[in-house]
């Protein structure tokens, strides 16, 4: 995985905004946001967290959405969207 993508999941959204400004103060000029499921909501509030209250020369270049089919041997298949958020400076 490259370094500059910050797989969203269960933890609190300021520890992904720290690991967003980390990236860019390493130099990253574009670092990908990705979610699926119920952490887009929290991927959304780190690219709005980053952009509107620390890094305010960052902008949003893109935003991918998109559905996974994933196949839970209980569940059956079953569909997950996904999230794709790229900021860069």
């Amino acid at each position: 995985m490259n370094d500059n993508v910050i797989l969203v999941g269960k933890k609190p959204p300021m520890a992904y905004v720290l690991a967003a400004i980390t990236q860019f103060s390493n130099g990253q000029k574009e670092v990908h946001i990705k979610a699926r499921g119920r952490s887009i909501n929290t991927a959304v509030d780190v690219a709005e967290i980053v952009r509107k209250r620390f890094l305010h020369d960052v902008q949003l270049r893109s935003i991918d959405i998109g559905t996974e089919e994933k196949d839970d041997p209980e569940k059956g298949k079953f569909n997950v969207s996904t999230i794709t958020i790229l900021l860069g400076k």
